[in-house]
């Protein structure tokens, strides 16, 4: 397993989020996208956030906001049911570590709490298992609690990492997805596919091969993966949890030189789902991928 160390859109074009709360949002005159390190709803399924360099953005009700609390440069951006996991460099006068490590927030991100390895590791593939609170980490270089590079989980908070044999990967490392019940089933995409592993990282079989999968997030229900994909073109698939399932292709807006970088699923109406690019692109559909509305053009946020 060679994890990927340069970021993915520089690949491309040369080459889920989570909060049981609403919290009130800092409007302002007008939102951009520097950049999209993440994508999600949150619990309740209203607010759609998008993590970048200066904070995080808000699309909820057809209109953008920045979200409350510290204007972190947020990486690896995951979220489950009941809080989001981020990893990343703090805001300009803040009195948080550089970098974070993980650290975890339960109010929408208005306070975050460290996890450990601040200081230490920055770690930009992040996925959470939705309904668990697992994380799982693709580390590049020795830490304190992680003697290797590789992939390592926890499912405690930080408290205890495991490390992940990644048996049977082939390609490095552009995506990483859990399962939304079963935090041992997890799934990365590689230049070779989308690998399947059911034993916490420990053996992965290949899942879905041809092409290039440059992101990936389980289905709610558990049953499926979606996936962003690129040969000679952007693609987004729904595949089946079964060895030698078909890929489904769903229609998506073309892209040029550009790639679906982040996809989430609305955990109450399941049959919206919002996709955002290397480009910084942003499209929300309500009919799961039948009919695509732009929110966002080049990083510039639309009402």
């Amino acid at each position: 397993m060679r994890p990927n160390k340069t970021p993915l859109h520089s690949l491309l074009v040369t080459a889920v989020l989570a909060s049981a709360v609403s919290l009130p949002l800092q409007a302002r005159e007008s939102v951009e996208l520097t950049h999209v390190h993440g994508l999600s709803y949150n619990s309740s399924g209203k607010q759609i956030m998008i993590p970048s360099h200066h904070g995080m953005a808000i699309f909820e009700g057809g209109h953008w906001s920045m979200a409350p609390g510290p204007a972190h440069d947020f990486m690896g951006f995951s979220a489950t049911r009941s809080s989001m996991y981020s990893s990343g460099h703090p805001a300009p006068g803040s009195n948080m570590t550089n970098p974070f490590g993980v650290i975890k927030s339960r109010d929408g991100g208005k306070t975050w709490q460290k996890l450990g390895l601040d200081g230490e590791s920055d770690f930009h593939t992040l996925a959470t298992s939705y309904g668990t609170n697992a994380v799982y980490v693709i580390n590049h270089r020795p830490n304190s609690r992680m003697p290797t590079a590789g992939i390592y989980s926890t499912r405690n908070d930080g408290l205890q990492w495991s490390a992940a044999s990644a048996g049977g990967i082939k390609g490095d490392i552009a995506s990483m997805a859990v399962h939304p019940t079963d935090a041992d089933i997890v799934a990365v995409g590689t230049a070779d596919g989308i690998f399947l592993s059911r034993d916490s990282g420990n053996n992965f079989k290949l899942l879905a091969g041809g092409t290039r999968a440059l992101a990936a997030t389980f289905d709610l229900d558990g049953k499926s993966l979606w996936v962003g994909t690129y040969d000679s073109k952007a693609g987004l698939a729904r595949i089946a949890l079964t060895m030698g399932a078909k890929a489904q292709a769903l229609t998506i807006p073309p892209l040029t030189e550009d790639a679906v970088a982040y996809i989430a699923q609305n955990p109450v109406s399941t049959r919206e789902l919002v996709i955002a690019t290397f480009k910084r692109n942003v499209f929300l559909s309500k009919d799961q991928g039948q009919n695509w509305k732009q929110i966002a053009k080049n990083g510039e946020t639309l009402e």
